[in-house]
């Protein structure tokens, strides 16, 4: 079924499609109104969205028109929640955060990134001015849920997180902020502090072109399940230590 104009008018507005030398396309989408309520904590964050485009020739009517056919539901795209005047603010918190089908949907207590990503959205909020980048393809440090649950039963015979990765054939952590950092320009000029509890991520982005000032960390969530996880994120990956860990029974 074809996408009538009258449709199209309504979004094409909407939609921006970001052009960089050398990389492919990106089509931004939003914002989008998106009330949230997690226990006692409610807001209402702006949502957009994107997708990277194939082609050079790439304008918002033949995104549009390719929709259908796309199949964009056996892919993944990523998104990013806005809160307050993100562009304007003169200090503005940013959450890097990567998908984590167990922990951030089933409340899995084998890492604290459910934790991380609830707590992070409540930082933002209580600071008014931030921004939540949930990264899709980066599950498992960007090895996949079908991987990573093979890396979990590793885990459950004694490896650590990087031992478990690297026993499967696997790069310790192959994610890529390409994409996020090009949509983060877009939404914003100036620098933003980096919600992470590792230094050496912010350095990273920082070669890969992300304006930032400095960074705050984020711990919490500490369970018998995920010490050994988080003991691993210190010692082998660069993570500061928490100075004072309470452990939640």
């Amino acid at each position: 079924m074809k996408i009538t104009q009258e449709t199209k008018d309504l979004l094409i507005d909407k939609m921006n499609i970001i052009q960089t030398s050398g990389k492919a396309d990106i089509c931004l989408v939003g914002p989008v109104n998106l009330p949230v309520e997690q226990g006692d904590f409610s807001t209402v964050f702006q949502w957009y969205t994107w997708l990277q485009l194939d082609g050079s020739d790439n304008d918002k009517d033949t995104v549009l028109d390719s929709l259908s056919e796309a199949n964009l539901a056996f892919g993944q795209q990523s998104s990013v929640l806005v809160y307050g005047d993100f562009e304007k603010s003169e200090d503005a918190l940013v959450r890097m955060h990567s998908i984590c089908h167990t922990g951030d949907i089933f409340g899995s207590k084998r890492c604290d990134c459910g934790y991380q990503l609830h707590q992070s959205m409540k930082m933002i909020a209580e600071h008014g001015c931030g921004a939540i980048f949930y990264l899709a393809d980066h599950e498992g440090r960007g090895i996949g849920l079908f991987s990573k649950s093979l890396a979990y039963l590793l885990q459950q015979e004694g490896y650590d997180t990087v031992e478990a990765n690297e026993a499967l054939g696997f790069e310790d952590d192959t994610r890529s902020y390409e994409g996020a950092i090009r949509v983060l320009r877009e939404l914003r000029k100036d620098p933003v502090t980096l919600i992470t509890n590792n230094p050496k991520k912010l350095d990273a982005l920082m070669k890969h072109g992300l304006a930032a000032k400095d960074h705050i960390p984020l711990w919490g969530g500490l369970t018998e399940d995920n010490s050994f996880y988080l003991d691993t994120k210190v010692k082998k990956s660069g993570h500061i230590p928490e100075k004072n860990p309470t452990l939640i029974v």
